[in-house]
């Protein structure tokens, strides 16, 4: 039986935290940023820890991610 692989694409999209969590990042924050507000910009920043039902279903992608 071969190797379970991590999902490759999963591995810049995702942060496992030092106590297990998963923090992602924030839609509409890469690129076009000239015409949003200030106050949009500030909202978005940041790396939110994922919710519990969310963390579930990537369990098994992320099985090798360290």
């Amino acid at each position: 039986m071969p190797k379970m692989k991590t999902h490759s694409s999963l591995k810049g999209r995702f942060k496992i935290t030092g106590t297990g969590k998963v923090r992602r990042y924030k839609a509409y924050r890469n690129h076009l940023l000239s015409h949003k507000s200030g106050r949009q910009k500030r909202v978005l920043a940041g790396n939110p820890v994922m919710a519990p039902g969310d963390v579930n279903r990537l369990k098994q992608q992320l099985a090798n991610l360290k």
